[in-house]
């Protein structure tokens, strides 16, 4: 699909279409790169003899994952629809500047991150509430990925500007050839080779390479709308500020996820020891189902809201939104009851320990009680950013984590009885309070947006 026909369909598709076309792949893409994150810790925990051990010193690697993540998504995030409101704008020149100013930003943030993650990997893992047993595995596997973190940041910093020109399928391609090579590569790696948690490492940093290199491919090729540039790589504050700025709400999202990790890691650990903090890496794998999906259906919505707010198209704004709104809601209702029904199902996929898979289980049920309520808060707040309101979206990404969902891990145990119970508690009462506060801003303010342009 060429520039003009991009554009046209943005102006003119059939909304419910239009989301479709983009949303699926992107959805898709999400739920392949989930593999990125699960299918090491599936074979993990399935290392003899040593796999639940294994597994809970994997899992304490999740908040640096996370800040990775995070500080990919600040750029690519916030860039992707400030380049498209441009394009709404017939500005394509300064949307190439946008997508060359995030380039160069990702790259030094990706030089000082991995010089400041791997020369504090074993500090960090202790801090986060590793044990003399499961260091040892956090180490080996966290410092392989951190060497790979390159990679990460320009698969998650740049697909987000595919995505925004039209090109939903490419995107998809980018995870799938990344998540066939690292199913392939882990247990080979693993079992074959009999490098264990290194193994998986190494399988992912290589499948995230591949990934890297077929982007940059892309973004430098023919078939792009907007080219990757030497010319554009100059930072420019008039160009990366804004969108850092916008950016900076997703940022704290992922972030927050960090802090927040590594606030359930020691408060399970103190209540609850190695088999607390074992489950809560499961639990953390798979609420993902829930959250990269939504974060897919949002990949596909934005490009339409930002085009066409970019273009002062109010109505098709609207539907847009509308009809996101309304996927987002049914998707994580129909997530809250399978979460409720079969929670031991998806405990098993990541363990053979009966002990951890009963207790798993039980925690689940807890942890995904208030589920249902995330569609309308994620749907609300990515349409903030999908309309350049990197202010209140920011306070929004705060809401739920930072306001809401830490205090209440540490401040529940007090009042109950069952402290473990009370850790898992938090997080269905912070999910349901920030959806009424969220949906309920974006619902007052939204025409008033659209009044401005």
């Amino acid at each position: 699909m060429n520039s003009k026909s991009n554009a046209q369909a943005m102006e003119t598709e059939k909304i419910p279409r239009l989301l479709a076309q983009l949303a699926i792949p992107a959805v898709v893409a999400q739920i392949i790169n989930l593999l990125y994150n699960i299918v090491d810790r599936i074979y993990i925990g399935h290392i003899p003899g040593v796999g639940a051990a294994a597994l809970t010193g994997v899992g304490l690697f999740t908040p640096i994952l996370m800040l990775i993540n995070a500080f990919a998504m600040l750029a690519g995030s916030g860039g992707a629809p400030r380049a498209a409101i441009s394009m709404g704008k017939k500005d394509n020149k300064t949307a190439e500047k946008i997508l060359g100013n995030c380039f160069a930003i990702l790259m030094l943030m990706a030089a000082a991150l991995t010089v400041i993650f791997f020369t504090f990997a074993p500090q960090l893992l202790t801090m986060f509430g590793a044990s003399d047993k499961t260091l040892p595995y956090g180490v080996d596997y966290s410092r392989i990925y951190i060497l790979g973190s390159i990679f990460v940041l320009i698969v998650m910093g740049m697909n987000p500007f595919i995505t925004t020109q039209g090109f939903a399928k490419i995107n998809m391609m980018t995870t799938v050839i990344g998540a066939v090579i690292n199913i392939i590569l882990d247990p080979i790696f693993i079992f074959v080779f009999h490098l264990g948690v290194k193994g998986a490492a190494l399988a992912t940093v290589l499948s995230q390479a591949v990934g890297a290199i077929w982007i940059l491919r892309f973004l430098s090729g023919k078939k792009t709308i907007l080219h990757l540039k030497k010319e554009n790589f100059k930072l420019q504050k008039e160009i990366i500020l804004p969108c850092l700025a916008l950016g900076i709400s997703t940022f704290v999202m992922l972030s927050t996820e960090s802090i927040l990790s590594i606030s359930f890691t020691s408060s399970l650990s103190r209540y609850g020891g190695d088999l607390a903090v074992g489950a809560m890496t499961i639990i953390t794998s798979v609420s993902q189902l829930a959250t990269l999906p939504l974060q897919g259906i949002c990949q596909g919505g934005q490009p339409i809201m930002s085009y066409n707010y970019g273009a002062g198209n109010r109505n098709r704004v609207k539907k847009a939104f509308f009809t996101q709104f309304t996927v987002c809601t049914i998707f994580t209702g129909c997530f809250w009851l399978i979460m409720l029904l079969f929670p031991k199902m998806f405990a098993g996929i990541f363990s053979n320990n009966t002990e951890l898979i009963t207790y798993t289980a039980w925690a689940l049920r807890i942890y995904m009680a208030g589920i249902f309520s995330l569609g309308f808060q994620v749907a609300c707040q990515q349409s903030f950013m999908a309309l350049g309101q990197a202010k209140v979206s920011l306070l929004l990404a705060c809401l739920r984590k930072l306001i809401l969902l830490i205090p209440l891990i540490f401040i529940l145990p007090h009042f109950i009885q069952n402290k473990v119970f009370a850790v898992f508690l938090a997080e269905p009462i912070s999910d349901i309070l920030a959806a009424i506060i969220t949906t309920s801003t974006f619902f007052s303010r939204f025409n008033k947006i659209l009044d401005r342009k």
